[in-house]
């Protein structure tokens, strides 16, 4: 397996963040990179990434994780963003049945879209707003069941569970990583920086 030349770090796992417009995708970025909650921000227009350096057992990993714009007319640029991908997390918002019944759809595009042994998160985000709640906890962990992944409720605003979903997921792929350490080459365990058209990195990075 490649490694990067940046000393730093051992590793660099890029994961995706999906779901629909308004589930709190950007917020679950900020809130895991920056501890910040924005309580108004403009729709992700595309794509949008941060950066952010963890340890886990004993390993420096730099992980990049892309804030993708759930609105149905940006769905094929984020289509695009699915190669190289090592996780993805799934987000509805507890208070919106809709974009919970819209995970089918996304689980539909990741398996048409990535690869076989990319690691998935199902993630319902603000479980702080229990009183407009339409989406049980039961019916969540039951989808997740379903699809074979782990299940976490969030609040971004609260910052509840936040860091331990991130961390599940990234676990999950230092276990793919543990045993298949010598991946082919189009394998997305094979890591690199993506790059723009001039060779610099896209995106920005908050640390």
């Amino acid at each position: 397996m490649q490694r990067p030349k940046d000393t730093e770090y051992d590793w660099i796992f890029k994961l995706l963040i999906i779901g629909d417009s308004g589930v709190g995708k950007t917020n679950l970025l900020l809130r895991f990179c920056d501890d910040k909650f924005a309580t108004s921000h403009l729709a992700t227009m595309g794509i949008d990434f941060k950066s952010k350096k963890i340890e886990i057992d004993g390993k420096k990993i730099k992980l990049q994780v892309w804030d993708t714009a759930g609105q149905e007319r940006f769905r094929q640029i984020t289509q695009n963003y699915y190669k190289g991908a090592m996780g993805v997390i799934m987000t509805y918002s507890i208070n919106d049945k809709e974009s919970f019944r819209n995970i089918e759809v996304w689980m539909k595009q990741i398996r048409q879209q990535a690869s076989v042994n990319i690691a998935k998160l199902l993630v319902g985000n603000k479980c702080d707003m229990e009183s407009e709640r339409q989406v049980t906890f039961e019916e969540g962990k039951s989808l997740a069941d379903t699809f074979g992944i782990k299940f976490f409720e969030t609040s971004a605003k609260s910052d509840i569970n936040v860091t331990e979903a991130f961390f599940t997921i990234c676990k999950e792929i230092q276990e793919k990583i543990n045993i298949n350490p010598e991946p082919k080459s189009e394998s997305p365990f094979t890591l690199k920086q993506e790059q723009n058209n001039n060779g610099k990195n896209t995106g920005r990075t908050c640390c």
